[in-house]
């Protein structure tokens, strides 16, 4: 691809919390734009972008799904991604490689949980946006609402460059105040679009809308700011390269309407993502890890770089087998080329290069800096793993993977399928780096733990589908994590043993303490000073701890958000061995726990429920028996709106629960927020249960 090429192309995503229309709204951008000549729907199973089985039944987005288009000679590529919180990772690993996004909201449910989330995920990987307020057709529709949402919830300086003409299901046409032309459409398709000049009767609202937007880009824009407050002339070129600076800088957000549905406002939703979302050019290099000197260097965007990747998502074809969707970084690779995997540091060579339109495969002679791509024939690839110019080599920082909150067991009905269910599960893990399968030795049993039950769902499904594997599985459990309450400090740890021989000593004393804050994990510290421990044996006492911290001393569950200070030791000269320290170094951990007052935490979920006002009052006293923290209670349009801290092992089947109180007529959202400690009474049932399980082993 030319320089030419990287200034017209647009990598973009469309994110949003669940059934705001993502789906819907892409597959008019399709229709729109050429690729597909028949509108699907998400209701009749038939979405372009939803292909697989589960999807269509169940009407949601499950995995994200490439495409490209052309409009106004720009080269689009886009990935639509689920808006379920179980699916989060399609999400974070779509984010880290997109220049651009489109945020998708309800025009009646404004910004919601998973809203917020995604809105988290961009700004961690400072992807430029613009919004898109969908469904304006719908009873209780308020884009100007919603605008406000977005500015309070969100923190985002945002302004509409468009207004609507009339409200609800009696909406005329759509105002684009950045051009001051009125657009009416003129056909059900809404392929026929008549542009004019603003009606009189509109004028004035458009002057006060122009002077919203004004007022928000002076805040991002120096240029506007000086004319504005000069009261200047400003031409619509001049507000549209500051609307598109302002955007590429991630200081302003430009905010569309229509309703994707009845097929309106999406050709200028189109127009506003050429305008106004950066191309490969537009965004700061990558930055990466030279793994010889593991300093850091930036790969610019430029074909005759050396080439440089980052493989973020690996799919199974029925057909072709593995396919590795890429972003090329920097350089260009062809068909048949050897490329090194800087990751795991092995050698490959490429069988094709394809360009995705949702799960069928165009096949390309090569990719080049920008492209997003799919690569097959590659043998020892997975996820996050970075290729490149061998003799440039660079490792691309990995996108952030979220820890899993639910597991259950699962075993093979027959024995004769116990090798096929590990070779599955690999499979699997090669492609969702957000699932987790440990052996429990305790138990005896295989978990597989994962970002809600419906991730999990998913999983044994396909097992079914796409193996031929019939499983049964155990009661999804919660991922409970233990840490300690107070310091314990000085705590001794020794091993060793005399047997005959050579010996075995090691000797440890730590300081435990609970971290700062939730979410650190395990911290190890090394305040070794004077050499009372040799520096060869200090990795051996951190593996240990890491070991040790792997089954507290409650039930076994992981040990987090401690920080473990080596102050001192001794050692033998002879019998001293890395396992002696490592095994020291888990007698003190366990004995720091005992001492220290160790405790569960369990995930906490944040929940949002939109309900009739009718049926609130038993939604929220059923929530009270859940022991659920009500944190806000609200109005949206005609319904009634709560927010909730409640702890997950209080939600499974929760969706049965609120559809047999409301008649089906509430709705609901989840997703982690954090990790809090555990009543004693719900400890103890829990030490109970695991007991149990043991005993009956």
């Amino acid at each position: 691809m030319s320089d030419i090429g990287l200034k017209d192309c647009r990598n973009i995503g469309i994110i949003a919390h669940i059934d705001a229309g993502k789906t819907t709204t892409t597959e008019r951008i399709l229709f729109y734009a050429g690729v597909i000549h028949k509108m699907g729907t998400v209701d009749e199973g038939n979405a372009t972008m939803d292909w697989m089985a589960q999807e269509q039944e169940r009407g949601i987005t499950i995995t994200s799904a490439n495409t490209t288009c052309f409009w106004n000679d720009k080269k689009i590529n886009i990935i639509d991604t689920p808006g379920h919180v179980d699916f989060t990772i399609e999400v974070e690993r779509s984010l880290k490689v997109l220049d651009g996004a489109v945020v998708v909201l309800c025009a009646t449910s404004g910004v919601q949980s998973q809203t917020e989330t995604v809105w988290r995920q961009a700004d961690r990987y400072q992807v430029p946006r613009i919004a898109f307020i969908n469904k304006i057709d719908r009873l209780g529709a308020n884009y100007q609402n919603v605008v406000s949402q977005i500015r309070d919830r969100l923190g985002c300086n945002a302004a509409p460059i468009q207004i609507l003409d009339g409200t609800e299901e009696d909406f005329k046409g759509i105002v684009d105040i950045v051009d001051n032309k009125y657009y009416v459409y003129e056909d059900e398709q809404g392929s026929k679009i008549k542009i004019s000049d603003v009606p009189e009767y509109l004028k004035d609202k458009v002057q006060e809308a122009r002077h919203d937007l004004f007022e928000k880009l002076a805040d991002a824009d120096d240029m506007i700011m000086e004319r504005f407050l000069e009261e200047q002339e400003i031409s619509t070129q001049e507000i549209k390269e500051a609307i598109r600076k302002s955007v590429i800088a991630n200081t302003f957000m430009p905010v569309l309407i229509g309703t994707a549905l009845r097929n309106r406002g999406v050709q200028l939703l189109l127009n506003a993502a050429c305008d106004y979302l950066p191309s490969p050019l537009d965004v700061p290099p990558v930055w990466g890890i030279d793994p010889k000197s593991e300093e850091e260097i930036k790969r610019p965007t430029d074909v005759k770089a050396p080439f440089s990747g980052l493989i973020f998502k690996v799919a199974t074809d029925p057909y072709v087998g593995k396919l590795f969707y890429t972003r090329v970084y920097s350089g260009s690779i062809g068909s048949g080329e050897q490329v090194y995997n800087s990751t795991n540091k092995t050698k490959e060579r490429l069988a094709k290069i394809v360009v995705m339109h949702s799960n069928k495969q165009v096949i390309a002679q090569k990719a080049s800096a920008g492209e997003i791509v799919a690569l097959v024939g590659l043998k020892g690839a997975k996820s996050g793993d970075s290729i490149c110019d061998q003799d440039h080599p660079i490792i691309i920082e990995n996108m952030r993977i979220p820890e899993p909150v639910v597991s259950m067991s699962i075993e093979p009905k027959t024995k004769a399928d116990q090798d096929k269910l590990g070779l599955t599960l690999r499979k699997f893990l090669d492609e969702d780096p957000s699932l987790r399968v440990n052996y429990d030795q305790d138990t005896a049993q295989t978990i597989i733990s994962g970002m809600g039950e419906l991730h999990l769902d998913i999983i044994i499904d396909r097992m079914k589908r796409e193996f031929n594997l019939e499983t049964d599985i155990g009661r999804p459990q919660v991922a409970y994590k233990e840490t300690i309450q107070g310091k314990a400090m000085g705590i001794t740890g020794k091993f060793i043993s005399q047997s005959g021989g050579r010996g075995q000593y090691g000797h440890v004393v730590i300081n435990v303490e609970p971290a700062e804050n939730r979410g650190e994990g395990v911290v190890f510290v090394d305040k070794i000073r004077g050499g009372s421990i040799p520096r060869e044996y200090i990795p051996a006492v951190k593996k240990g701890i890491d070991s040790g911290a792997l089954n507290g001393i409650l039930a076994g569950y992981p040990v987090t958000d401690i920080v473990v200070t080596l102050v001192d030791g001794s050692f033998h000269e002879v019998d001293s061995s890395e396992l002696a320290f490592q095994l020291a170094a888990k007698i003190a951990l366990k004995e720091a726990l005992a001492k220290g007052g160790s405790v569960f935490l369990e995930p906490v979920m944040d929940l949002e429920l939109t309900s009739p006002e009718e049926f609130m009052g038993a939604l929220l006293g059923d929530l009270n028996t859940r022991r659920a923290k009500i944190v806000n209670l609200g109005t949206q349009g005609t319904l009634k709106t709560a927010r909730c801290e409640v702890p997950l092992a209080e939600m499974f089947n929760y969706a049965n629960t609120s559809r047999s109180l409301t008649q089906g007529r509430a709705s609901f959202a989840m997703e982690p927020a954090f990790y809090a400690e555990v009543p004693k009474y719900v400890a103890d049932k829990i030490i109970g249960a695991r007991e149990s399980l043991l005993a009956k082993k």
